[in-house]
This record gives structure tokens, C-alpha cells and sequence, in this order.
């Protein structure tokens, strides 16, 4: 796998927590934007990274940012690390044994009135838009073991929809929550061994769990690795199809692969199941003569049509480029849907650009950045009252090269090639994170 320096760039950490107000702007910011933009991601207590590549980056302490508007301005910026027992270590010890261990470094949920930190399958933790460390959930205690960093909630029932993957036995669970956080369904899923399951999807009445050809070996641990991932040959790709709330698990062979990210996914009719990922055809594949990873590729936006009454999946991309991080109108979740915003990746190690996909025109559309700067995933905001699938903005965190700074910039998402609707300027970088969310303000 090609080093590059974690400490320079867009993927930089920062050594201080700081609160900044009367952020400069360049546009108008819509009056509808009510809220705060949180971002997720991993930032090195001491302020450095230590080591090359993802698997240096990725286990790092958790730091959430905001950039919080009201009235047509962009109010203040803030960065936190969240209150753990891991940044009690470092901060204050006597504290550590009070504090929840847990890395909460990778997504951010609103559910159920509750703000929550997810981490790459511990324990949530809950915060407060203001980036206060409020500690285990109150609303979730089902969720208390640990769940992945991409539940699922449904716009129309307002259930969370989780699985919590474990190099422990029990390897895997599945679980409901009602819209008031409450857990309602809690079962272990039969897998023949632990693999990295990163994300899941739903639609209107299943949930689709990914096994797929990326799994533990703890020997590389005893090399000098920091997580004990990679590829293997010899596991079979698969898709598990559940119902909703539980019952046998149907399980559909696939080409090897690895998925981080879904897009989404929908009922075409009762036996037909439509998905939707960002596929890689391999990754984190280690070469056994030299002990060292391979690049990565790129990933490609990817269609499974699962037929559940044959049980015959067909396959295929429904582009060429390499996207991630991708996002869609969250109150489409699990039904048909038309448009799909992601990050563009020219390059395994560059995250340069936004693409939108419109499905039902088979039309692209891009904002473009000049080489150098790299930008976040791209954040969909309904606007509020809105009807149509693509009345909204964009938000996406940009980082600039030239001044070591970040803007946020927010796009018309019904046209992402127009000038910016506004951008903020922020004096000071955001480092590349994770994942984000739009919170609207709690009154």
C-alpha cells in the first residue's frame, strides 16, 4: 500500500480545540439553514499521526467539529474531542476509570431526540450539538454493546436498524429500535466467521448484511500492524437478506468484493431487491512475500439486483469512475430513489470533487476542485417543506491547499456545476474526517 504523510494536507490533525465566531462568507446562506453541520474523525490526542497509510488513520481518537448557522449567518466554528477514557488518558487520568472506552471517531446519528458518536463497532456515545460530552446514551441502552458507525433509520417509522459485527463470538447481531430508541428485535446471526461489515442497507420491509472477502487475521498484529484486517481469497462474497424484524436469513452469492459504503436500496417488488454500493474488487490485500499491502483501488458505483424468488443476483457498474462516500436524501432511505451525491476519487489516496447521479436521466453532473484540494463527503440538507427528491444544498468541507484552510461550501443540489449558493471561510483547517450530519436546531 503506497505511504503517504498523514500530518501534511488535507488529512493533517489538529493540536488544539478551539471556538471560533463571525465566520467570513463569500454568497448568502439560506435562511432555512437552521442547525449545525457535524463532522467525524479520527485526530491523534498529541496532534500526530504516527505511521503511513489507512490502517494508521483509521483507529485514531475521535474529534467531532460544527459549523452552526442561524439567521442567514454562519455563527461560530467548533472542534472537540469527544470525553473518553481514552482521552482521559492523556488529559485526565483521574478521570479515565469514570469514562466510557469506546472510540466514537467514525459517523454522528440523530435518532429519538438523542445526538449520538459512532464508532467502528463499540459503544455509541452521546454529545449535544455543542460538541458536550454527555457519555453513554440514555435512549439506547440496547445499543450499549456496540452496533456499526451505519444504522439505518427508516424515514417512515422512525425504527434504527443495526447490526453489530465482532472478531468475538457472537460474530454478528442484528437489531431493531423503535423511533423512541428502545430496542425491539436482538438476534444473532449465524456467520461461519468474524469479517469487517462496515455498513448495511434496507428497504421498506428486509435488511441486506454485507459478508464479504475482508476479515481479521490477528498475526498482523505481531507485525507491526495496527488492525488486524485484510483481504482473503478464500472467503465467499455474500449478501444476507433478513426481515425486518428477524427470521431466517437468506444468503446470496456475489463476486468478491468489498463494500464500505452502501448507497441504498429498495423492494422493486416482492421478490425483487434493488441495491445499491460503492464496490471495490479487492482490498487491504497484503502480499505474503513481502508483508506489505497492495494499493488499494478505486471504488465504482456498483447495482445488485438480488431476485429472492430464483435466487440469482445479477451484477454490474453503473459507472466508471471512482466515487465514495456517497449520500442521498436520507428520507429516501430504503424506497426508489433518483439522485446520488458522493465524493469524487480520482485516486485511492485523493478525494477531489462531487458527482451527482441522476438514475432516472442516466445524467452526471460535477463540482470540480483544482488538484491539491480534497474535499469531504457531501452532506444532503432537504429544504425545509420541501417536496421534490432534490430541492436542497449540499454541504461540503473543502480543504485548501494553498492556505492550509478549510471553506464550506454549500451547493444547490439540484445544481452542483453552478457557483457555490455561499461558502465559509474558516481561518484554520478541518482535517479530513469520516462522516457527517445536518442537525437541525433542537428549540
Amino acid at each position: 500500500m503506497t505511504a503517504f504523510d498523514l500530518n501534511r494536507g488535507a488529512l493533517a490533525p489538529v493540536a488544539d480545540e478551539v471556538d471560533l465566531v463571525d465566520l467570513s462568507v463569500t454568497g448568502v446562506i439560506p435562511r432555512e439553514l437552521d442547525g449545525a453541520l457535524l463532522r467525524n474523525g479520527p485526530n491523534p490526542l498529541r496532534g500526530r499521526f504516527e505511521g503511513n497509510g489507512v490502517l494508521s488513520w483509521w483507529p485514531e481518537a475521535a474529534m467531532l467539529h460544527s459549523i452552526s448557522f442561524e439567521d442567514g449567518r454562519a455563527v461560530s466554528y467548533r472542534n472537540r474531542w469527544v470525553r473518553t477514557r481514552r482521552w482521559a488518558d492523556v488529559y485526565s487520568p483521574a478521570q479515565a476509570p469514570h469514562l466510557p472506552d469506546t472510540n466514537p471517531n467514525v459517523n454522528v446519528l440523530l435518532h429519538a431526540g438523542e445526538l449520538l458518536a459512532l464508532a467502528e463497532g463499540g459503544a455509541p456515545f452521546a454529545i449535544t450539538a455543542e460538541l458536550d460530552s454527555l457519555g453513554a446514551p440514555r435512549r439506547h441502552a440496547g445499543v450499549a454493546g456496540g452496533m456499526t458507525a451505519h444504522p439505518k433509520v427508516d424515514p417512515l417509522t422512525g425504527e434504527l436498524i443495526a447490526f453489530r459485527a465482532d472478531w468475538r463470538a457472537p460474530w454478528l447481531r442484528y437489531g431493531v429500535a423503535d423511533a423512541q430508541g428502545a430496542q425491539r428485535v436482538d438476534v444473532v446471526v449465524d456467520v461461519p466467521a468474524p469479517s469487517m461489515m462496515h455498513d448495511l442497507a434496507i428497504t421498506a420491509t428486509r435488511s441486506l448484511l454485507l459478508d464479504l472477502n475482508v476479515g481479521y487475521d490477528f498475526s498482523l498484529l505481531k507485525q507491526g500492524h495496527r488492525m488486524p484486517l485484510r483481504w482473503h481469497d478464500d472467503r465467499q462474497a455474500r449478501i444476507g437478506v433478513i426481515p425486518r424484524y428477524g427470521g431466517d436469513v437468506r444468503w446470496f452469492g456475489i463476486e468478491p468484493c468489498f463494500i464500505q459504503h452502501v448507497v441504498n436500496a429498495y423492494d422493486r417488488d416482492e421478490a425483487c431487491i434493488v441495491l445499491d454500493a460503492v464496490r471495490y474488487p479487492w482490498f487491504l490485500r497484503l502480499d505474503a512475500s513481502t508483508g506489505r499491502f497492495a494499493d488499494n483501488p478505486v471504488g465504482v458505483l456498483w447495482r445488485y439486483v438480488i431476485n429472492t424468488a430464483n435466487g440469482r443476483v445479477e451484477e454490474g457498474p453503473l459507472g466508471d469512475g471512482g466515487i465514495e462516500l456517497p449520500r442521498i436524501n436520507e428520507r429516501r432511505t430504503g424506497r426508489p430513489y433518483r439522485y446520488l451525491y458522493a465524493t469524487e476519487q480520482p485516486t485511492p489516496v485523493e478525494m477531489r470533487g462531487v458527482v451527482r447521479f441522476d438514475h432516472e436521466r442516466g445524467a452526471t453532473t460535477r463540482y470540480t476542485l483544482p488538484p491539491g484540494d480534497q474535499n469531504s463527503e457531501p452532506v444532503f440538507v432537504p429544504r425545509p417543506g420541501g417536496v421534490d427528491e432534490d430541492d436542497g444544498w449540499l454541504m461540503v468541507v473543502v480543504y485548501r491547499a494553498a492556505t492550509d484552510s478549510s471553506d464550506l461550501v454549500i451547493l444547490d443540489a439540484r445544481e452542483i456545476d453552478a457557483e457555490p449558493v455561499a461558502t465559509v471561510h474558516l481561518p484554520r483547517r478541518v482535517p479530513a474526517g469520516f462522516h457527517g450530519a445536518w442537525v437541525p436546531r433542537m428549540r
